[in-house]
């Protein structure tokens, strides 16, 4: 989720698949002479025989199917893989824990929403299991300040949320594209930068807020700065009793692949298991951004999304609250299919990882992206496939 105005974690570009090309053949005139030099026979219908095929022309077409083959069979062996994830029942004991969160659009604290659009909010929150907004208050500059024009309205709307559902937790969401693939962007090698973005965290949290989400994209799986970052961060939060939540690459499905998709695309897109580990040990809350997979189906990316809750779990240490993410928009792009990437598929999968890898956990939850883009289909698919808590919001 690149922080930027546009109010969505990714940012506001998505970054398209290698193309594909077409192969083209070669019709070749044979001479009307035979292999032996003499002339050939005339068969009757006014076409001479064909004779075999060069070598060449062979050699090309083994090479072709080869390829195809090479493409095809693990794509075929994933989709399986992948449908075979979203087959079962996820049972008792995988509904909401009341540790739900919500991302919340930047037109919440720069005037733009009224005492109408707060009281619609709130009866769309009460009777659900979401206990943390985190309410977009960025982006940061590219040197990690913060203009306070930004967020000139966060007192009305923390007051006014606090007023009427107390138990809810408004977290301050910060963050920046890195410069890890293009000339722009915030330098998370620069030490200026780090403390900037402390600072900053300092300034926000006396402004109201009571915790701190950060999203900073692309950030590449292993970047020791980062980590380095956390560690303070927890450190200011821990001392004024405030959450510390991150937003998180997708695990590599396959071991490496994040390797593998960097030296493709120039993209990694993925976090190691490990890394994703050592994130989390630094945090509060890590919520996985499980959403722009590029599944071309409903079942395979309800099976991406109980794979991924899979490898969350195991990474995820059990005092930190972890939560996977729900689509609440609605897109087509290289990246996103929106007919397969819908609330029930998410919610079912995310069921379907926890049944199978912890069912017990109780620090467990969803969080929905985004406010701005939700439909009301969205929310009842959640309430219906996720459940509300035995205590409402209040």
């Amino acid at each position: 989720m690149s922080v930027t105005l546009c109010d969505v974690p990714g940012g506001c570009s998505g970054l398209g698949g290698p193309g594909g090309g077409r192969m083209q053949t070669e019709t070749v005139e044979r001479d009307a002479d035979g292999p032996d030099g003499t002339e050939s026979a005339d068969t009757g219908s006014g076409e001479r025989p064909r004779g075999p095929r060069p070598r060449w022309a062979r050699v090309l077409r083994r090479t072709a199917l080869g390829v195809v083959l090479l493409v095809l069979v693990p794509v075929l062996a994933a989709g399986t893989w992948l449908r075979f994830s979203y087959a079962g029942e996820p049972g008792d004991g995988t509904r909401t824990r009341g540790r739900d969160a919500l991302w919340l659009g930047h037109a919440w604290v720069d005037g733009r929403k009224d005492t109408g659009d707060l009281d619609r909010l709130v009866e769309q929150l009460r009777y659900t299991g979401i206990r943390d907004l985190y309410v977009h208050a960025g982006p940061l500059e590219h040197d990690g300040t913060l203009p306070k024009k930004l967020y000139t309205q966060a007192g009305w709307l923390v007051d006014g949320l606090h007023a009427r559902l107390p138990r809810l937790r408004v977290q301050a969401w910060l963050g920046d594209v890195l410069d890890t693939e293009s000339p722009e962007g915030l330098s998370m090698a620069d030490p200026r930068t780090r403390g900037a973005v402390l600072t900053s965290s300092r300034q926000i949290l006396d402004a109201g807020f009571q915790g701190l989400h950060f999203d900073f994209e692309p950030l590449h799986s292993g970047d020791r700065d980062f980590l380095g970052l956390l560690s303070r961060l927890h450190a200011l939060t821990a001392a004024r009793h405030a959450p510390l939540s991150v937003a998180a690459h997708q695990i590599d499905p396959l071991p490496g692949l994040h390797t593998v998709f960097g030296a493709v695309s120039g993209h990694e897109k993925y976090w190691s298991q490990a890394y994703f580990a050592q994130v989390a040990r630094r945090v509060d809350q890590i919520a996985v951004m499980s959403y722009d997979t590029a599944m071309p189906l409903e079942s395979l990316y309800g099976g991406y999304v109980a794979q991924q809750t899979e490898l969350a779990l195991e990474a995820t240490p059990p005092e930190t609250d972890l939560l996977m993410g729900m689509p609440f928009f609605h897109e087509n792009k290289p990246g996103h299919r929106a007919a397969a990437e819908t609330v029930p598929a998410a919610v079912r999968g995310a069921r379907l990882g926890l049944a199978r890898t912890d069912r017990e956990r109780v620090r467990f939850g969803l969080a929905l992206y985004v406010d701005f883009a939700a439909t009301e289909a969205d929310w009842k698919a959640y309430r219906d496939s996720w459940g509300a808590p035995v205590n409402r919001l209040g």
